[in-house]
């Protein structure tokens, strides 16, 4: 589609050069990017390690998030030895789908585990509350920063599910039930009201 964000409008980028956020979906603010920025900034310069953040506004017809991540990481980063260091993460905005590729020298803190918790639950869980791309990418960059830093794991973010607030109204076929019941206790009373005055009367009647 037109509207499709195409691989070359995205800016080139090679390894050291230090743009770490590129939002050509228009997703995150300007204090976001800014935080990201810098915690990225500082762990390269701590690790030698970069990560990259892309985002993009509808994938093209018959690409997905992941071949998409893999063409842009094999143009930013052509041969291994520049590819070694790298992390790239590319989200389109409009599946909330995110892709993730690694280099080698990556791998053995950033795990093929803790890259996919990091996709599909520290980023995912704030999109599936509301779209909320600036705690997912900020979230990232934490669990990034710490693993990749050689720090421990801070896992995923915990997900609290809220208990179901029981119903304080009746569906319309407890509703008309009700009114039935209702009806046959008064049916009920009406009877006994007035059977057990004539049963009385009659029984006084016949002792005298």
């Amino acid at each position: 589609p037109a509207q499709a964000t195409a691989i070359y409008e995205i800016p080139v980028v090679s390894a050291g050069v230090p743009t770490w956020v590129i939002d050509k979906a228009d997703v995150l603010s300007l204090s976001t990017k800014g935080e990201v920025r810098g915690k990225l900034e500082q762990l390269a310069k701590q690790t030698n390690k970069e990560v990259r953040f892309v985002t993009v506004h509808r994938l093209d017809y018959g690409e997905t998030i992941q071949t998409l991540t893999d063409k842009l990481f094999k143009k930013w980063f052509s041969d291994p030895e520049q590819q070694a260091n790298q992390v790239l993460i590319v989200l389109d905005n409009v599946t909330n789908t995110i892709g993730i590729q690694t280099g080698t020298e990556v791998k053995s803190t950033l795990t093929e585990a803790i890259a996919t918790s990091i996709i599909t639950e520290t980023m995912q869980v704030p999109l599936r509350n509301g779209n909320k791309y600036n705690q997912s990418f900020i979230g990232a960059a934490d669990r990034l920063s710490a693993v990749l830093s050689g720090q421990a794991d801070p896992g995923p973010p915990v997900v609290i599910s809220t208990p179901e607030v029981g119903r304080t109204y009746l569906k319309a076929e407890e509703t008309e039930a009700n009114r039935t019941n209702f009806l046959v206790v008064v049916i009920g009373l009406l009877i006994v009201a007035t059977v057990i005055p004539m049963a009385t009367w009659w029984w006084y009647q016949n002792q005298s």
